[in-house]
């Protein structure tokens, strides 16, 4: 697994991972609380991990100096 999110794509991320799991299971009730808070876990986990496997299917990197491949 080769990285391909840079710095500021990694924090927005993680910010809207957490954003998102608040309110999905913090603020918002029943299934559609429940389906925010699991979508929010994808941004969370690429951002933590550095790799979004869309990105690597669309030949994208965002790290700096890096280039599309």
């Amino acid at each position: 697994m080769k990285l391909n999110e840079g710095t500021v794509d990694r924090v927005i991320r993680v910010i809207l991972g957490i954003v998102l799991l608040i309110v999905g299971f913090g603020v918002m009730d029943g299934a559609a609380g429940v389906v925010v808070g699991i979508i929010g876990l994808i941004p969370l986990i690429t951002g933590l991990v550095g790799f979004c496997p869309l990105y690597s299917l669309l030949k994208l990197d965002t790290r700096k100096g890096a280039g599309a491949h």
